[in-house]
């Protein structure tokens, strides 16, 4: 089974807001996932949070981000240094 850690959609019509999941690489977008990592809302400014420990965890045993989800992690590790 190959994992992904990508975003999974919530919120209304017009409204975007997604959840971070590590889900199997084969799962529809919203389907099935396997830990919800984070939260990203692209309304807001500083509308991205995850749990670092339980993400470095998730690509240790071979999880891939996707585009998107490597861009928001690459703007966090930015906005820390």
């Amino acid at each position: 089974m190959a994992v992904k850690i990508r975003l999974s959609r919530c919120g209304g019509k017009q409204k975007p807001f997604y959840r971070i999941v590590a889900t199997d690489k084969e799962s529809s977008r919203d389907g099935k996932f396997l830990e919800v990592l984070g939260t990203y809302d692209p309304r807001i400014e500083k509308g991205f949070n995850f749990k670092k420990d339980r993400v470095d965890y998730w690509i240790s045993k071979g999880a891939k981000p996707s585009g998107r989800v490597s861009v928001l992690f690459k703007e966090a590790n930015a906005a820390n240094a």
